[in-house]
């Protein structure tokens, strides 16, 4: 007779007669919170560069608005790709295979570098491609500074969100969190200092803000690098152990799970980049209140983000195990664990959909007084896809557990391209809601995914489905 359920992610004994449910939402709010807090803290460093670059003004924040478009097409792909890490040293861990858990690790710091390479001397004609989509000069050329100095983070960047994958598969993520933590005002005090030229640095300005971005980019990889070569419990997997060994059918198998996720965040950034651009179309204004409204919701994002990347490590340790059931509870813990919180956040987001533009934005003049205003309209549109994005991307993270990734790239081309673009171009232009309408497109985008994606995790949870273990190949 057992005293108790065996917590096979801690090694641990959960107390006589606790619900299995109520230790899989423990197991995943543990995971979870250090995670979420630390994507929290990079998107606080962009949220502090945004503070900043608007003190320079509507046109600045709409030539950062650019500069993110551009940066993000690059680094969502490579995001995409690091995010198969997580899966394969989850799966991997699960199993007790340690030397597959360093060479998940290993082959994604490799294509990170493969990618990133072409990836950075591209985004340093950013300037030219935005002009070539027709919008504002004067917006494009302060976005083409920004990226001057900004692109140079995509590598240092992926590396640090391999390590963090790294980490939170062997159920310690806790040094990603702290890192972040540190860099956070570190980042304040450099950005400000060379976009403002303090402390005896020069003016930059925007290529400032890009500069400060990429040192404390750098300084995140290297100090998560060294954390995961010399500090428990990670030393005992020897992460840079046969380091310069090309590991080419592990490398495949990175690219066959990450590239549908590389393609599907593709397809959902593209799905607001597409958006920028459509605000780009009908004014300055649309475009700066967009920015605004899309930086709260990207922080309210990192909840149901770092719920997602614990489901991925929770499936992927009970597909490691082969045990079918926990896989079904985990995913589907996640998920209604993520809809609650979204929820809860809605209705804190609706209370003061007023104030929180001001952060952004000083007020004064016609046309930051009308882009407040107007960012403040589309959180309140926004409300119904705050709740339907936090639904997808945990339902997402719980089939990247499962290596599922082609089928959810085909519902992502049909939610977020015929049905969300497709939806926010209609309501914008031809029914003349403007920005409004842009933001109604991502609710049905959105919305139509998470079913899709929901459905599909029940499916194969349903049947037992378990993937192929990865190759075991010496390394």
């Amino acid at each position: 007779m057992t005293t108790g359920h065996a917590n096979y992610a801690t090694g641990t004994q959960a107390p006589a007669g606790a619900l299995p449910w109520r230790i899989e939402l423990r197991a995943t709010v543990k995971l979870a919170l250090p995670i979420a807090l630390t994507q929290l803290g990079q998107v606080a460093m962009m949220t502090s560069d945004l503070i900043l670059i608007g003190r320079l003004g509507d046109v600045a924040i709409a030539g950062a608005a650019l500069a993110h478009l551009i940066l993000f097409v690059g680094f969502v792909f490579g995001m995409g790709l690091m995010s198969a890490v997580s899966p394969l040293a989850a799966q991997a861990y699960g199993a007790r295979e340690p030397r597959m858990v360093r060479r998940s690790l290993r082959v994604g710091l490799w294509a990170a570098v493969m990618v990133g390479t072409p990836m950075t001397v591209a985004m340093l004609f950013g300037e030219h491609f935005l002009l070539a989509l027709g919008q504002d000069p004067e917006a494009a050329r302060l976005a083409g500074q920004y990226l001057l100095g900004l692109c140079w983070c995509l590598i240092p960047g992926w590396w640090f969100i391999a390590l963090r994958g790294f980490m939170s598969a062997v159920n310690r993520p806790e040094p990603a969190l702290w890192i972040t933590v540190a860099a956070v005002p570190a980042n304040l005090l450099l950005a400000y200092a060379l976009i403002y030229g303090e402390f005896g640095l020069p003016r930059l300005e925007m290529l400032g803000a890009g500069v400060a971005t990429t040192a404390v980019n750098i300084m995140m990889c290297a100090a998560a690098l060294w954390i995961a070569y010399t500090q428990r419990p990670f030393k005992k997997y020897q992460v840079l152990g046969h380091f310069w060994r090309m590991d080419w059918p592990l490398t495949g198998q990175l690219f066959v799970i990450g590239g549908p996720i590389a393609g599907a965040f593709l397809l959902e950034y593209g799905l607001f980049g597409g958006a920028a651009i459509l605000m780009g179309w009908i004014g300055t204004v649309a475009l700066a209140a967009h920015q605004i409204a899309l930086q709260v919701a990207s922080i309210l994002f990192m909840g149901p983000f770092g719920i997602a990347m614990a489901a991925t490590v929770r499936v992927g340790h009970a597909v490691g195990r082969r045990d079918p059931v926990e896989t079904r509870r985990a995913g589907f813990a996640a998920i209604a664990l993520g809809a609650v919180f979204m929820a809860t956040m809605v209705v804190l987001i609706l209370a003061t959909r007023h104030v929180l533009p001001l952060v952004f934005l000083q007020g004064g003049r016609d046309d930051a007084d009308a882009a407040l205003a107007l960012a403040a309209t589309l959180l309140a549109a926004g409300s119904t896809f705050f709740i339907a994005d936090g639904v997808q991307t945990i339902a997402a993270g719980a089939l990247r557990g499962l290596n599922d990734t082609r089928v959810p790239l085909l519902f992502a081309t049909i939610s977020f391209w015929i049905f969300g673009f497709g939806t926010s171009y209609t309501l914008a232009f031809p029914a003349g809601l403007g920005a409004i309408g842009v933001w109604i497109g991502f609710t049905v985008g959105l919305a139509l995914y998470a079913l899709l994606l929901v459905w599909r995790f029940n499916a194969l949870t349903a049947r037992g489905y378990m993937p192929d273990a990865p190759g075991h190949a010496h390394g």
